[in-house]
């Protein structure tokens, strides 16, 4: 039961990490992308805020993780 239980949590962790990476991996790409379409700074600030959201998000995951381990101690 507790290897299942450990499963969950090192599947949540990869989800977590493939989010920041993801997140990061966009938000280079949408700096990229908009500095040469010369997107306006209203576009820029959306992707900016899309992945601030990203990290949030991963961010929350993570302190998720963190809870469940934290109650599994005892």
């Amino acid at each position: 039961m507790a290897q299942n239980r450990d499963q969950e949590l090192a599947q949540a962790g990869r989800r977590a990490a493939l989010l920041m990476a993801g997140t990061g991996i966009f938000w280079i790409v949408a700096i990229y992308a908009g500095s040469e379409l010369g997107l306006s700074g209203r576009v820029r600030a959306l992707f900016d805020l899309m992945a601030l959201a990203g990290f949030g998000w991963a961010l929350w995951m993570t302190y998720d993780i963190w809870r469940k381990r934290q109650k599994d101690k005892g």
